[in-house]
Formats: structure tokens, C-alpha cells, sequence
């Protein structure tokens, strides 16, 4: 995998992979916040990585929900510089008739064997997660991948 990344003005960035462009600004007051933090993408990266995961599972058994998102809380450390990520939860939210069995395993497969992103940042801090189906916990677990 090759990107690019182009700085355009002020601290505002371009990243460029495979044709796509993805904008990145520091907020106020360094920049203007027309795009996402780097810190921002890693954690969208962690987020886009497993709900992608979880959903191919899903298709696979046959088991679409009405809707499913992944909301990514990160806790950084304070008082030291740089500040890094030192835990993340992932709460996976789903509405519809799915089974809850099946998204107990498709997010479980996710972060245990799946998901590269998750894979590679849990080397540097845990990752967390809760599922939530039609409004009720299901299911809670941490990431972790066999070396």
C-alpha cells in the first residue's frame, strides 16, 4: 500500500491513495478544521476497519440489519506530550432482526482474527467493545489477536 500526503495551506493536508483524496486540518487554532486530524483517521481506521468485518459476517449468514454503526470513545493521555491513544471502546450499535447470537460472533471474529487495524492497535493500547441490539447489551469483550 503506497499514500500520499500533500500539504495544500495554512496546516490543511491532502492524503491521496488509489485516486481518492482525504482531507486533514489541525483544529483552531493552528488550523481552520476543514478535515479530520491524523488521530482522527486512526481512530475512523479502527471504526471503518471492524464495522466493515462485522457486516461481510453478517451477509454472509444471511442477517442484514435495518442499521449498524460503530462509535469509536478514546481516551488519550493528558499531561504528557505527544498525547497517545491509552484505550479505545467500541460500541457497536445495530437496529433490525439479526440475530444475536450470529453479531455476537461476527463482532467477536472481528476483533480476534479479522480486523488488521484493531490487530495493530492493540499492541499499543486495549481495545474495548459493547454490542447493543435493539437498544439492549448483548454482549462486551476486549480485542485480542494470537501473534
Amino acid at each position: 500500500m503506497k499514500s500520499t500526503v500533500v500539504w495544500k495551506e495554512k496546516m490543511e493536508f491532502d492524503g491521496q491513495v488509489d485516486g481518492l483524496t482525504v482531507p486533514m486540518d489541525a483544529k483552531p487554532p493552528l488550523g481552520r478544521q476543514n478535515g479530520a486530524t491524523p488521530k482522527e483517521l486512526v481512530a475512523l481506521g479502527i471504526g471503518g476497519c471492524t464495522a466493515m468485518d462485522v457486516i461481510a459476517l453478517l451477509k454472509k449468514h444471511k442477517q442484514l440489519p435495518k442499521s449498524i454503526r460503530v462509535d469509536i470513545d478514546i481516551q488519550t493521555s493528558s499531561g504528557k506530550y505527544p498525547a497517545v491513544f491509552e484505550k479505545a471502546v467500541l460500541t457497536y450499535i445495530a437496529e433490525g432482526e439479526v440475530d444475536s447470537e450470529i453479531l455476537k460472533e461476527a463482532v467477536h471474529l472481528s476483533q480476534s482474527k479479522y480486523c488488521g487495524v484493531s490487530a495493530m492497535m492493540t499492541k499499543a493500547f486495549p481495545i474495548e467493545y459493547r454490542i447493543i441490539l435493539n437498544e439492549r447489551e448483548i454482549g462486551t469483550g476486549f480485542a485480542s489477536f494470537e501473534d
